[in-house]
């Protein structure tokens, strides 16, 4: 049997709900640690299966940081307007909002980059390593890896969370599912600088 103290510190730590702090301490037989990496991996699969359901609610999160020269428009979706009106939701936007701000990301996730874009960027990096006295084998993978590096800078998913590097915004965002057990979907935003 589990101490309901236990349960209550579980859940203030992870935010996940009561029942599913119990099954996790019952599991780990009380350990808190262990009970947190159950969690986690729950955490994941439910993300997993929340991820193909339908999110037409959600908020647009607007940000001006203090020097009003840089502004963000989010647009971040969820299933139902009970958990886009949550205050765990709203502050999932808001460091998403920083984070566009802060690290300048330009798409939502690969995919989006234009071709031209990438076309452009593999002619700067050929012009660079054209000088470079190297088989063009050697060339042509150094530019495929300055190409990998360049879609993880530019797109919000795979940039790690300025408040926790350890972290990809995909993963926060996967987090939050768990938690708020639903489909969150970052659908598009507009970063403005002056």
């Amino acid at each position: 049997m589990v101490s309901i103290d236990k349960i209550k510190q579980l859940r203030a730590e992870t935010a996940v709900s009561m029942a599913e702090c119990k099954k996790a301490l019952e599991q780990s037989d009380g350990d808190l640690s262990k009970a947190k990496e159950i969690l986690r991996k729950m955490g994941e699969q439910l993300a997993d299966k929340k991820q193909s359901r339908q999110a037409g609610e959600g908020i647009i999160e607007a940000y001006v940081h203090t020097n009003k020269k840089i502004g963000v428009l989010l647009d971040i979706r969820c299933e139902t307007d009970f958990v886009a009106r949550s205050k765990e939701f709203q502050e999932l936007a808001h460091d998403i909002a920083l984070q566009i701000a802060g690290m300048k990301a330009r798409f939502v996730k690969e995919e989006d980059i234009p071709q031209d874009v990438l076309d452009k960027e593999r002619e700067i990096y050929k012009a660079q390593f054209d000088k470079m006295d190297k088989p063009e084998e050697i060339k042509k993978k150094m530019i495929e890896g300055k190409i990998n590096k360049f879609k993880k800078e530019v797109c919000l998913l795979t940039q790690p969370f300025i408040k926790d590097p350890n972290k990809t915004i995909q993963d926060l965002v996967r987090s939050y599912i768990a938690k708020l057990g639903e489909n969150i979907v970052i659908k598009r935003f507009v970063r403005y600088e002056i």
